[in-house]
Order: C-alpha cells, then sequence, then structure tokens
C-alpha cells in the first residue's frame, strides 16, 4: 500500500508539471510595509527602452499576480513606488516575489526563476560598486562647495579613486560574465561594460554565446554588433584606405607600411575632438621623432571650416577627407559612429589600440616608446 501512495505521488506531481501552463509565466508577490504603494506595475526591458506591458492593484494584505505572455526569455522589472526589482522570465516559469519597503537596502527573495537569482547577484556587485563611487562623489563635492570652486588638486586626488572603482566594478562583472556564460544574467551583466575599452572580451564573450539565446532579439543584436566591430577590433589588421589629403594629394595607410600610426577621426565642429587636441598636438610632438605618425581624418563636409580648425589647433600632421561626414569611405570601413575616435597601428599593421585619450594615450604613447630596447 505504502509504494502504491508513494507512486500515486510521483504520478500526480509528473501530471501537476505536465499541465503548466507554457503559454505565460506568472509572478506571485507579496509586499510587505507597503505604506502609500497601491500599484505594482510589470515592466520589459528590451534592446533599446524599459516600459510598462502591465499593473496589477496590491490587496489589502500586500499580495499582488501578474500573468504575463513572454515571447522569450527577458528581463523584466518590478516597479513598487520608487523601488525596481530586477528578475528574468520565461513562459512557463512560476514565479515567487517577496520584499519589505521599509528595508533601506531594498533586499528580495524570488524563487521559481535560477536566471532571477542570478541577476539578482549581479545587482549586488552593482550595488556595492555605486555605492562606492556614490561616496567619492560626494566627498570631492562637498570639499569642492567648501571651497568654493572646482579644484584641479581635488580632482586629481579623488579621479583616481573613481577609475580604480570602475576598473574594480568591470573585473568583477567580467569574473560574473565568465562564470554565467549559459544565463541570461550574464549577457545583461556583460552590456553594462564600457563597450570601448572592453571590446576584446565582449567580442570573445559574443563568440561563446552564439548559437546561444537564439530566440532573444536583443542578443542577437548584441552578437551582430561583435561581428561587426571584430575586424576593426584590437589584434586585427588595420583594413587598407586611401583618400583626398587637404593638400589635393592622396593619402594611404599603406604609405606608413613599417610604422606607428594613429588614425585620428575627428571634426572641426566635435567640441571634445577640440578639446582634445591639445593633448593629441602634446604627444605628437613628444613623441614624433621615435616613430609616432598620425593621419587626421575630418568629419567635415566645408573644407574652409576644416582648414581652419587645423590652423587654429595647430595640428601639423597628415590630414585627409572625403568630406562626407559619417557616410565617409573611410569612416564606414572603420565603423566609426562616434568622435573623437582613434585607432593606433603598429609596423606590422596590426591594431595595438582603439579611443584613447587622454592621460591614456599618453600612458600607451609612453609604454610603446620608452620600452627598454
Amino acid at each position: 500500500m505504502k509504494n502504491r501512495i508513494i507512486a500515486s505521488g510521483i504520478l500526480l506531481s509528473v501530471f501537476l508539471f505536465s499541465c503548466k501552463d507554457k503559454t505565460a509565466f506568472n509572478i506571485s508577490g507579496t509586499l510587505k510595509n507597503p505604506t502609500s504603494v497601491k500599484i505594482v506595475y510589470l515592466l520589459e526591458a528590451d534592446s533599446s527602452q524599459v516600459k510598462v506591458v502591465d499593473s496589477t492593484t496590491l490587496s489589502e494584505d500586500g499580495r499582488f499576480k501578474f500573468k504575463h505572455d513572454a515571447p522569450y526569455a527577458n528581463l523584466y522589472k518590478l516597479r513598487t513606488g520608487d523601488n525596481i526589482f530586477d528578475l528574468i522570465a520565461k513562459n512557463g516559469d512560476d514565479i515567487e516575489f517577496t520584499t519589505d519597503l521599509k528595508d533601506s537596502s531594498h533586499a528580495y527573495t524570488i524563487t521559481g526563476s535560477d536566471d532571477s537569482e542570478k541577476i539578482k547577484e549581479f545587482n549586488k556587485i552593482s550595488n556595492f560598486y555605486g555605492d562606492k563611487n556614490n561616496k567619492v562623489v560626494s566627498e570631492y563635492q562637498e570639499k569642492s562647495q567648501a571651497l568654493g570652486k572646482q579644484s584641479d588638486s581635488l580632482l586629481k586626488v579623488y579621479m583616481p579613486v573613481f577609475q580604480k572603482n570602475m576598473a574594480d566594478y568591470s573585473n568583477a562583472v567580467l569574473k560574473f560574465v565568465n562564470d554565467n556564460k549559459n544565463s541570461l544574467a550574464g549577457f545583461y551583466a556583460a552590456t553594462s561594460l564600457d563597450v570601448i575599452k572592453y571590446e576584446s572580451q565582449l567580442i570573445a564573450y559574443s563568440d561563446e554565446i552564439k548559437g546561444s539565446f537564439q530566440d532573444n532579439p536583443g542578443v542577437q543584436q548584441f552578437i551582430k554588433q561583435m561581428e561587426k566591430a571584430k575586424p576593426i577590433s584590437i589584434g586585427h589588421k588595420a583594413p587598407d584606405f586611401t583618400t583626398a589629403g587637404i593638400d589635393g594629394k592622396p593619402i594611404k595607410l599603406s604609405d606608413y607600411k613599417g610604422k606607428y600610426v594613429m588614425i585620428d577621426f575627428w571634426a572641426s565642429w566635435c567640441m571634445p575632438c577640440r578639446q582634445e587636441n591639445p593633448n593629441v598636438v602634446k604627444q605628437y610632438n613628444t613623441f614624433k621623432s621615435k616613430g609616432f605618425n598620425i593621419i587626421g581624418i575630418s568629419l567635415d563636409k566645408e573644407k574652409a571650416q576644416w582648414q581652419k580648425a587645423i590652423n587654429d589647433d595647430k595640428l601639423t600632421w597628415a590630414h585627409g577627407s572625403d568630406l562626407n561626414g559619417f557616410e565617409g569611405a573611410t569612416e564606414t570601413l572603420y565603423h566609426v559612429e562616434a568622435i573623437p575616435s582613434n585607432f593606433i597601428i603598429d609596423p606590422q599593421g596590426n591594431i595595438v589600440a582603439k579611443s584613447i585619450t587622454g592621460a591614456d594615450l599618453e600612458a600607451f604613447l609612453n609604454k610603446t616608446f620608452n620600452k627598454v630596447q
């Protein structure tokens, strides 16, 4: 008799599992101490926006429910007043959610979705380093206000701390992504990284998840973007080009074979470019005798404005342009979508650095040209 009861229990559980609704996911939630919160919103995050897809009124005992059709596993958010909680859901999931709105740490429990547990782990990383940098910014602002002005000396103290926190955060994210390649949580964590600074790592990650999450358009768009960036990423051969020089003579990248050369994309109308130009001039004057060359590629459309900016900023290296903005042939070849942007190419024709400016450019050139021979 006992064995029959056990067998019946197993059959019942199989039956219940097989009857689970596969056309939607369910969220059953409880808010403790909701105070003035009366409505809970369900938000969906796609590749370009976060939008409200459903809402419900909170019951008197703080409970709520959602049933929603998910065309594919995706990132969703629950919004309760000013609080937002992340989860990952797919059709067939039965998710239980609980939080106490009096808890200043915004802690919550979630079951029924392994990926939701993982996105919760990622948010702990994000919140930890976010809090660290918020403290740094607050201290800097307080001391600046006490002085009554912005202070370069204060900036020199606090900026390295801020940058180290960001580097530590990025390393923690990279570890999380590497540990969770088969989870959508790993993908959403990866998208928080600086795509320029961590392009090589993101391309490698994209290669590893090919064939995964095929029904998720955000993931597939990311993979396509990385495929597009791959041929002009660090470690690859720089594609050759010929463009019209400002003096009317053609400029070819192949003419710089065997030399270090930086392709510098800029424009007279680009304020960040013009602000960076004094640094580029300084580095060029310091390292040109050691073999550093520059080809300036302008996204201007008017030659007179281009020439005036070259003269005003004292840019004494080679300059070329199709005078066709972002639609220029060289810009298209190098997938330039924002400026300032640059590519540093070594004597073998390989891309060895991308989009480095300010102190990072100086550090790279020092490391490259001041090597012990």
